[in-house]
């Protein structure tokens, strides 16, 4: 188990402590009782130091030996420092002692946990709640085994036995949150927290969570007014801020989430993230000037920030600076190379380079990691017909419909790329389909093939669907 030592330092602690470290300079023996050994072990668990810590309860259990506490400390401190057979070991003895404890089953309970012997962890934690006064810890430890059984609905009901004890439990609400956002149950959590917020509006934890619950149903206004409740309960709440921002960027409020972003540092130091965030604000407000200074604060900070590094890429595309935009989205690459829109960018720069055949290399990278994007597979085919590879394109189109269906924009292309071909019959039956799926992208054909409107045919066969 976790367990928060707040050290009562007071002049009785002072004292034995200082009494202590006497004796172990003299290398003598001196007497303490059990309520000074536990000033003396918390003092070094305070200071990080078990191996101290240690050999204090090994005095300790040599002058009481029949204090159980000294034995759970001792398994605790042994479990700190990956001894799992020891504390065992130590438990058992304090059980032998003291069955009625409830520590000696929520502790042997964390260690099956990290184990991953769920049942028996389950099977010590029931224990505890039998033994123990107050029992939302020991509830919200039995929602984490269930987690990690991926049992999120049984978690569910603990984390919600545990907050009923303890309204104040922050770590029981962000778990919740969690569950409820892998179940993909954002109404049910919306209802939690709501109802949560009626019974104690003041807890910064229920707003922050129902705005993310709100912000995952893209309810970006709703998200941005709990996010201000948070941070008004909270002003130095820079997760807040951080989240606000994102919602605002959903809502093309761009100028207004850099503002948001840039408090987050009033209350924690940047980070590389919200450079990178900031970045992207600008590059979206054509600012490239500041969008890049942003996205080099962000790979100065943290290296691997290859979101970073394709964003300077992208600002040196959009001043036609194709070359230099390479080497960035390389940068990414190396870091994230099964990301499709890097690959896509890198494909567009070699094209407009002239480099055609390192082109088609990335743009088949982009369509093995991202086979739906469908700009990609217009962008791709319009490069090989453009390299007078008609039957290539085709081909790519056949493809492309076969991976994504519904998406009129490739039938159109696809009747092109056959009537320049010669297909005539062929492409007037994807013609057909393309005007069963959306009658009114027909133009896409004439935006490519200008030529085609002055055939009789193909402008007959529109006039069926359009009319």
């Amino acid at each position: 188990m976790e367990e928060e030592f707040e050290f009562d330092f007071n002049d009785d602690a002072q004292h034995s402590i200082e009494r202590y470290e006497e004796m172990i300079r003299n290398q003598d023996q001196y007497f303490f009782d059990a309520q000074a050994f536990e000033y003396i072990i918390d003092n070094y668990i305070e200071k990080n130091d078990p191996v101290k810590a240690l050999q204090v309860i090994e005095y300790a259990l040599s002058q009481h030996p029949y204090a159980a506490v000294f034995l759970i400390k001792q398994a605790q401190l042994l479990l700190f420092t990956n001894q799992v057979d020891k504390a065992f070991a130590a438990l058992e003895k304090a059980e032998m002692l003291e069955a009625s404890e409830p520590d000696i089953y929520v502790l042997r309970g964390n260690i099956y946990q990290n184990l991953d012997r769920h049942a028996e962890a389950l099977e010590n934690f029931e224990k505890a709640l039998e033994l123990a006064e107050t029992t939302d810890e020991i509830l919200l430890q039995m929602a984490y085994v269930y987690q990690n059984m991926h049992d999120y609905e049984t978690a569910i009901v603990y984390i919600k036995r545990s907050l009923e004890q303890n309204m104040e439990n922050k770590d029981g609400l962000y778990e919740l949150a969690f569950c409820y956002d892998i179940l993909d149950k954002q109404e049910e959590s919306i209802q939690f927290y709501q109802e949560y917020i009626d019974s104690d509006p003041y807890s910064y934890a229920a707003w922050y969570n129902l705005a993310n619950s709100y912000h995952k149903l893209d309810l970006f206004e709703k998200a941005i007014d709990a996010y201000d409740y948070a941070i008004l309960i909270k002003e130095n709440f820079a997760s807040a801020y951080y989240n606000k921002g994102n919602a605002l960027v959903q809502l093309d409020k761009y100028a207004e989430a850099i503002a948001v972003y840039k408090q987050t540092f009033e209350y924690e130091p940047p980070n590389a993230d919200t450079y990178c965030a900031i970045g992207e604000c600008y590059e979206k407000l054509e600012q490239m000037d500041e969008a890049r200074s942003y996205y080099k604060k962000s790979v100065k900070m943290d290296s691997k920030m290859a979101d970073a590094w394709f964003g300077i890429g992208v600002t040196l595309n959009f001043e036609e600076r194709f070359f230099e935009s390479l080497h960035f989205y390389k940068k990414a690459i190396e870091l994230d190379d099964e990301n499709p829109d890097f690959w896509f960018a890198m494909a567009d720069a070699h094209y407009k380079l002239g480099q055609i055949e390192e082109s088609v290399t990335a743009y088949y990278k982009v369509l093995e990691y991202n086979p739906l994007d469908v700009e990609a597979w217009l962008d791709f085919s319009t490069v090989l017909y453009e390299q007078g590879k008609l039957l290539e394109a085709s081909e790519t189109m056949a493809e492309a419909i076969k991976n994504n269906p519904d998406a009129a924009e490739l039938y159109y292309r696809m009747v092109a790329y056959l009537f320049a071909l010669g297909q005539s019959n062929d492409a007037i039956a994807y013609l057909e389909t393309a005007l069963v799926t959306d009658p009114e992208k027909h133009y896409i054909l004439f935006e490519y093939l200008p030529q085609l409107q002055d055939n009789g045919l193909i402008i007959e066969v529109i006039n069926k669907y359009i009319k």
